[in-house]
């Protein structure tokens, strides 16, 4: 089916269009550690979606005064290839990809323990090499691990997932088809061993129950990220001491 060809119908006989159930996610790969000039990196394939996220710091900021005297600052920068997507993109940061920067930063800050390390700065790249929805949530997955990697002190990790609504029914972890064309897009991070949200963002319209319901489905959703995150942390350490 073309991606620009909306469907008659997204879930057949309680399936949805790529086999899915309304709770499942798509298949996720993680590794950490992949690049060795950065001082935290993370690569992650989440369905369709590639993406590589590193991170560069502690280290002095420029220009100087961009500097706070009690804390470091976090700069995030989302951007995706020129050729992520079918149609091809104009190289460089946008109006989208500016607007996922903040939001992205803003989502992973309150986990970071920026006061011990003042007058700092701690870079965020995340590269989008393959779009298929979700790249927002996709990317603050793998920032938060590249972060963990970098050695950076964080009170917990950051976990992220896109919640939506196709065929009048919530479904989690939308694909590209059903972000396109569907009636609802929410992307939610969150903190899971608190439950504290750190990203909320809406598109389209969900009755009160429905985004009850789109809640927990988040959470659920979230709970598994965090647990792919963990293993993958865990294993990089693992080979690190069998080396």
């Amino acid at each position: 089916m073309e991606i620009d060809e909306k469907p008659e119908r997204f879930i057949v006989d309680g399936l949805r269009l790529d086999g899915r159930k309304k709770d499942e996610i798509r298949p996720i790969k993680m590794e950490a550690g992949v690049m060795n000039r950065a001082d935290g990196s993370c690569y992650i394939e989440w369905g369709n979606n590639k993406i590589i996220a590193a991170v560069y710091g502690p280290r002095e900021v420029h220009p100087r005064h961009l500097q706070e005297t009690y804390r470091a600052i976090l700069r995030y920068r989302y951007n995706m290839a020129s050729f992520a997507v079918d149609e091809r993109r104009r190289p460089g940061p946008d109006r989208r990809s500016i607007e996922i920067s903040k939001v992205s930063r803003e989502a992973i800050e309150p986990v970071l323990m920026l006061e011990q390390y003042p007058r700092s700065s701690i870079d965020v790249f995340v590269e989008v090499l393959q779009a298929d929805a979700g790249t927002r949530a996709a990317g603050i997955t793998a920032a938060s691990v590249a972060l963990a990697d970098a050695g950076i002190p964080m009170r917990n990790l950051v976990s992220a997932i896109s919640v939506g609504k196709v065929d009048g029914e919530v479904v989690l972890d939308l694909n590209k088809i059903e972000d396109n064309f569907g009636d609802a897009d929410m992307p939610v991070a969150m903190i899971v061993e608190s439950g504290e949200v750190t990203l909320l963002q809406m598109d389209g319209i969900f009755t009160k129950n429905e985004f009850i319901e789109a809640m927990e489905l988040a959470k659920r959703g979230c709970s598994q990220i965090y647990d792919i995150q963990r293993d993958c942390l865990i294993s990089k350490y693992k080979k690190l001491d069998s080396d």
